[in-house]
């Protein structure tokens, strides 16, 4: 419709309301009678727990209740969710120990839970827990994920005695084994993915009410996934879902890390029930650095084999995922998107092995992407290595291998089959935008300037929508007017502009018209909720239903009251009409006559409303180039991006604005772990070392210049909107053209990789030593 419709570049309607102080965050919960909670962690890594004294604690001024692993066990809740049906190496079922919301006898991270103080106050909780007087002995710990699997490793677990938790493995051993034996060139390398963690604007957080008479919890959370979330807090307090309700508001950021359950929420509503008052929880950013699940992690062995041409023969990839301590819901998805190693080439013969690894840290979940960026940027610094040691330009090399568009349905090496794409296109539109042909002269003139320049390249695809399901609901007023309610929960995607934008242009609507309701159990009938790039798939294609089922419901009111017959009704720009009469009439004239008996054909149903859930068996596959200059200060070793470009295929644009501040948003992720973040324990003590933002580096926007988005839409069939994911797709793309970037800019010294971060203190002291 217009300005609102589809592929427009529509403003957030969200904005005006969230800029203006407008947004509901959990810290602005506040309910009568609210007392405060704070959790006592473990200052070890790895400790046996002598024993706990409370005494003094429970004794002080507006302390209320302190909860430790006695009283958990006396409640009746259950212990926290972990995966199932996952293997180990040798078949057996994976490993999976049992998860406590508070310690029984030994911490095995530096964070872990041990007490639940609840007070009148925050600070009388935080100064109670302070008295509890824990006797600890400490044990040997192990942080390394490289080292994990050693025999002489300290075990995280006694029943588990190499350290792994379970493993995956895909593609065809035989078959790379002997594309191997055959090849002209072995390229190799170990690739190290640091462990980094998201940094989510507005830490965790939980408000939980118990209403004693019905036996029934309100949960105010921040999540991704309101409805699994509720299952979860229902499996973990044994009662019915309808006994609990889920209300989540505003989400200050996730990226990941606030998808599933954590212990701090359970353990509140085991408060509130005991105490029969709200019970609010709220981390601090230095508790998140300790207690939030961490990403990536990864130690990745490849081997990429070629015949004498630069042809792809095999790859093959040996890859230890850390995973943590404990197994949370989210962990068995680390390894699975390892798929996406077959990359848009044409490899035949692909292995991949990937073994979860546990450590005295943190557990590891899904972070922005999931083990696609880890795959784009194994596959695509590999054949950077494989370029450079066969002396073969990299962007000549990656165009031998792609997969042409003629050659779609493509099965990969893996398991993936890609449906449409045009790889050679991305590639090309990438290097016309960002003037790969002028680089030469750009390098010069930086080398005057005392400073190396670099030009990195990536092609990258990710699986998204991933097979599932998403609920919808559409639901018209007496005056007219809209609600839209979405099992989707939106983090900061725009999931109600967009939304908005779906049902607008379908059924002739205006936006300010329109109400938009996520995250509450209790008024959206069903939903599974966001991940995965999954939102605008599931959730959009469930809107389009729905809004089907409105016009096909709001065609045959129209046509009685044009007294016509329902064929004869046409529905244009929101106007019903009929070339046998001159009358017209809006959808909010039907969704009035809908709500008045006397004017409905008597076989309908009053009201105008619609629901669905869109099922989906297949994902979709989004893709793109991205393009990376950086320079590189000689005195310093500082590095700095001076020139971005992508293009992506994310199918049907919904909104071009908004794919860009999603891709832009990715981009800054991706290039912030290569260049400065980074999550870093002691050896030996598993201490953690980058517990605040004085050691914990995050990207700026004096780190950036402006970023130039491009799209090369290839819509895909597998949808009915044409659409693939796009919230993950910067990212994707981004760690290994900004590290293609900088091994450029330093090749000219010899070097032919840098670990990340690649900070400026690190290639200082690279280049000192080729000096």
């Amino acid at each position: 419709m217009g300005e609102f419709a589809i592929g427009q570049s529509v403003p957030r309607f969200e904005d005006p309301r969230l800029i203006q102080g407008g947004g509901t965050y959990i810290d602005d919960i506040v309910l009568s009678g609210m007392a405060f909670a704070h959790v006592l962690r473990s200052p070890h890594a790895h400790a046996r727990i002598v024993s706990i004294d409370a005494t003094t604690a429970r004794a002080m001024p507006g302390v209320l209740l302190v909860l430790t692993s006695e009283d958990w066990a006396a409640s009746g809740f259950g212990d926290m969710p972990v995966p199932v049906g996952l293997k180990r190496q040798d078949g057996s079922p994976l490993f999976r120990p049992p998860y406590p919301a508070l310690v029984k006898d030994t911490v095995r991270w530096v964070g872990d839970h041990v007490a639940f103080v609840v007070a009148e106050t925050a600070h009388e909780a935080a100064d109670a827990a302070e008295a509890i007087e824990v006797e600890y002995e400490v044990l040997p710990a192990i942080v390394s994920t490289a080292d994990a699997m050693s025999p002489d490793a300290p075990r995280v677990w006694p029943d588990c005695p190499d350290n792994v938790s379970f493993f995956h493995a895909n593609g065809d051993e035989a078959a790379t084994e002997a594309a191997f034996a055959k090849a002209h060139h072995i390229a190799k390398h170990r690739f190290v993915i640091n462990r980094v963690t998201a940094v989510t604007m507005e830490p965790r957080g939980c408000v939980v009410d118990y209403h004693a008479s019905e036996q029934r919890y309100t949960v105010h959370v921040a999540v991704q996934q309101a409805h699994t979330f509720r299952a979860e807090l229902a499996q973990i307090a044994k009662v019915s879902e309808s006994k609990v309700r889920v209300v989540n508001g505003d989400v200050g950021g996730s990226f990941g890390m606030k998808s599933f359950v954590y212990n701090e929420t359970p353990l509140a509503m085991l408060a509130a029930k005991m105490l029969k008052r709200p019970v609010k929880w709220k981390s601090t950013r230095s508790e998140a650095f300790l207690s939030d699940a961490q990403g990536r992690d990864n130690v990745s062995d490849a081997e990429l084999a070629l015949d004498r041409d630069g042809n792809f023969l095999g790859l093959r990839v040996k890859t230890l995922v850390a995973v943590g301590a404990h197994l949370q819901t989210g962990t068995p998805n680390v390894t699975a998107n390892f798929n996406s190693l077959a990359g848009v080439y044409k490899t035949p013969a692909i292995y991949v092995e990937g073994f979860a690894v546990l450590t005295h840290t943190p557990p590891i979940r899904p972070y922005r992407g999931n083990g696609r960026p880890e795959a784009a940027y194994v596959i695509e610094r590999i054949i950077d290595v494989a370029a450079d040691e066969m002396e073969i330009d990299p962007v000549e090399l990656r165009r031998r291998n792609l997969i042409p568009p003629d050659a779609m349905p493509f099965k990969t090496g893996l398991s993936f089959t890609y449906d449409c794409g045009n790889f050679e296109a991305n590639m090309d539109m990438a290097l016309d935008l960002a003037d790969v042909k002028g680089f030469a002269e750009r390098r010069d003139e930086s080398r005057k300037n005392g400073k190396l320049r670099g030009l990195g390249v990536s092609n990258s695809i990710e699986r998204a929508g991933t097979p599932g399901l998403e609920g919808a609901e559409i639901r018209f007023d007496r005056s007219g007017a809209v609600t839209l309610f979405a099992g989707s929960v939106a983090h900061g995607q725009g999931h109600e502009t967009i939304f908005k934008q779906i049902v607008c242009d379908k059924l002739g609507l205006d936006p300010s018209d329109v109400r938009y309701i996520q995250g509450d159990t209790e008024a959206v009938f069903f939903g599974q909720g966001t991940g995965g790039s999954r939102s605008a798939t599931f959730g959009g294609s469930a809107f389009m239903r729905a809004s089907e089922r409105i016009i096909e419901k709001a065609t045959k009111i129209a046509a009685h009251a044009l007294s016509v017959d329902a064929g004869e009704v046409k529905f244009e720009d929101g106007i019903f009409s009929s070339p046998k009469t001159n009358r017209t009439m809006t959808i909010r004239d039907i969704a009035r006559d809908a709500a008045n008996p006397a004017k409905l054909p008597v076989d309908i149903e009053a009201g105008l409303a619609a629901t669905a859930v869109y099922r989906s068996d297949v994902e979709n596959f989004p893709n793109g180039t991205h393009v990376c200059e950086v320079e590189i200060d000689l005195e310093t070793g500082k590095p700095c991006v001076v020139k971005y470009t992508v293009v992506d295929d994310v199918g049907t644009v919904l909104n071009p604005m908004l794919l860009h501040g999603q891709i832009h948003g990715g981009v800054v992720q991706g290039l912030g772990q290569i260049l400065k973040e980074d999550i870093n324990f002691e050896l030996g003590t598993g201490q953690l070392l980058t517990g605040s933002f004085m050691d914990y580096a995050m990207p700026r926007a004096s780190d950036l210049c402006p970023i130039h988005v491009a799209a090369n839409p290839v819509p895909t069939k597998t949808n009915p909107l044409g659409v693939k994911g796009a919230g993950e797709a910067g990212s994707v793309g981004a760690m290994p053209a900004v590290a293609n970037a900088l091994v450029d800019a330093l090749a000219q010294y010899g070097i032919k990789h840098i670990e990340m971060p690649a900070t400026a203190e690190r290639i200082w002291h690279l280049l000192k030593s080729r000096a």
